[in-house]
């Protein structure tokens, strides 16, 4: 994003998809600063780490098949679509996200929120 055009583009933070997960860094930097100020052992941090694995599984599970059956339908649409004059709505294919890009945002939403924690102790 920002290293290859030099400008940041913000829908990225809120977009679906791609490198890395940027749901998976928010709800991962959410439970680490639960953890740091409620206890590991609290009823709070059980809560937000539930909340983001839920969140994490949806994105590199439910969403992911979804975009992949997206992907087929356009497909099938661009073979088939026999309205000249008349362009196909095409589905959003980019909706999941690899266990890898999920794993990503995970370690860079942690991260940050430890770094966070420690420049402002």
């Amino acid at each position: 994003m920002f290293f290859r055009t030099g400008r940041w583009n913000l829908r990225r933070f809120v977009e679906t998809g791609g490198m890395p997960s940027s749901h998976a860094a928010s709800v991962a930097a959410l439970s680490t600063e639960v953890a740091f100020h409620q206890g590991a052992r609290s009823l709070l941090f059980g809560v937000t780490l539930y909340f983001s694995l839920v969140v994490m599984y949806d994105a590199a599970g439910l969403r992911r098949a979804a975009g992949r059956q997206a992907a087929v339908l356009n497909r099938l649409i661009d073979q088939h679509w026999e309205h000249p004059g008349q362009e196909a709505q095409k589905l959003m294919e980019l909706l999941g996200h690899t266990p890898l890009e999920v794993a990503v945002g995970a370690i860079i939403g942690v991260g940050t929120s430890v770094l966070w924690h420690w420049t402002h102790a």
